[in-house]
């Protein structure tokens, strides 16, 4: 007998104010809802379509003669689980759900479900069930079983193994905490990871972009390395980082993170800054964009403003990167050739490889930094600053004086910008 389990066939409706303007043109992003479909193993997309509105229905999204029109075609599609791209409130999801006799998932709930089936790492795995339970808790609801897995789940859909998380504050309160206390564990072990990497003074670069980008192919072209790649959105959920070494003896460590969509939830932007912590601390972005794809301009917008949500400096130096410039016609590919070099972006392909060498000589001008000498003043009541400076290994000599110590450093400008941010954020 076989082990193989058929897929829920799902029906997509994207909602689309009539009145109200969307950063977003329907197509596009009913293409993207369909595309968030498609990526979790478990379901098959059997229909799709926008749905036109002249305002949204508080207790049923649509309204009654629209109801009935949807009801016949996602009966007539066989479909046992509609996805609503976009937010649908527990009283919504509940009236859609009887009127229809089929389960219900918004976009938010999807998100939650692909990231889900992706975590791998400890962390990961943390992460996604704390940003679950957030959902949750808002919403009062029993966790669902219509995409149950033969294994046990790792999100709050679940499956045989797993258990149900109870529909009450105080049980998810608890488990929130329990949580949060194995999470204070493992990000405790990765900054003591990423203060060892500060000791070793290598230079880190964070590939960011919208899901589906091409970061990871480009990761592992530039790296060498073996990530997952797939053509389907958020392949990549965990952050895997590797080192370069550059022929001029410069040594870079790469790090390949999520990729972002719009609308992400704001419960996945909260539990996810830990992991994120790797593109704050990063001395270079690399924002890798697909500009092949019809609504790149809106998805970069959509990068600046997470990256920015995330609190990620301004005086970060970011190099914009314009990949899969083989999807595009050779015209249009040579007019953003032209462009981006008068502009200073950077034209890849990281299937057929053009552009990565020179994007890497970019990197490496960006990380090198000549050293200079110099001589701080710290306080007696800054000890903690002159431990860092033994810490980071650029102190030539320390005297004390009356006023406290003085320092002789040998450090970079990247030193030199760690150095008073730490301090600052002592302050």
């Amino acid at each position: 007998m076989s082990d193989e389990r058929s897929a829920m066939r799902a029906y997509v409706l994207h909602p689309e104010l009539k009145v109200a303007g969307s950063k977003q043109s329907a197509e596009p992003a009913l293409a993207e809802a369909v595309a968030l479909g498609d990526a979790l193993p478990d379901l098959d997309v059997v229909g799709a379509e926008i749905v036109r509105l002249p305002k949204l229905h508080p207790g049923m999204l649509f309204g009654k003669g629209k109801i009935a029109e949807l009801k016949q075609r996602i009966h007539d599609a066989e479909a046992g689980l509609v996805l609503i791209d976009g937010p649908v409130t527990p009283v919504q999801q509940r009236n859609l759900e009887k009127e229809w006799g089929v389960k219900l998932l918004d976009r938010t709930g999807l998100i939650l479900e692909i990231f889900s089936d992706r975590a791998r790492t400890k962390e990961g795995v943390l992460q996604v069930e704390m940003a679950a339970l957030t959902y949750q808790r808002t919403r009062l609801v029993r966790a669902w079983t219509h995409l149950e897995r033969q294994r046990g789940g790792l999100g709050f859909v679940g499956g045989p193994g797993e258990t149900q998380i109870e529909a009450d504050r105080r049980a998810i309160d608890t488990q929130l905490n329990r949580l949060k206390a194995q999470l204070a564990k493992v990000q405790k072990t990765r900054a003591l990871h990423r203060a060892g990497r500060a000791k070793v003074p290598f230079p880190t670069v964070a590939l960011v972009g919208y899901t589906n980008a091409g970061k990871s192919t480009l990761f592992n072209k530039m790296t060498g390395a073996d990530v997952f790649v797939k053509d389907m959105l958020f392949a990549t959920l965990d952050p895997t980082m590797r080192k370069i070494e550059f022929p001029t003896g410069e040594t870079v460590i790469f790090s390949d993170t999520v990729g972002f969509v719009s609308d992400l939830p704001t419960e996945l932007v909260a539990a996810f800054r830990a992991t994120l912590e790797e593109v704050l601390e990063a001395d270079v972005i690399l924002h890798v964009r697909d500009i092949s794809h019809p609504q790149s301009q809106d998805q970069w917008a959509e990068v600046v403003t997470i990256l920015g949500v995330l609190g990620v400096s301004k005086d970060t130096p970011q190099i914009e990167v314009w990949n899969k410039i083989d999807n595009l016609p050779e015209d249009e590919a040579e007019a953003l050739r032209v462009t981006a070099k008068r502009t200073g972006k950077h034209v890849t392909s990281a299937v057929t490889g053009e552009g990565v060498a020179d994007l890497l000589d970019h990197v490496l001008a960006e990380t090198t930094d000549p050293k200079t000498h110099e001589m701080l003043q710290i306080g007696w009541d800054d000890a903690a600053s002159h431990a860092f400076l033994h810490e980071m290994g650029v102190v030539d000599a320390s005297r004390e004086n009356p006023e406290g110590w003085q320092v002789d450093v040998t450090w970079s400008r990247r030193d030199r910008d760690r150095f008073h941010k730490k301090r600052r954020d002592r302050r």
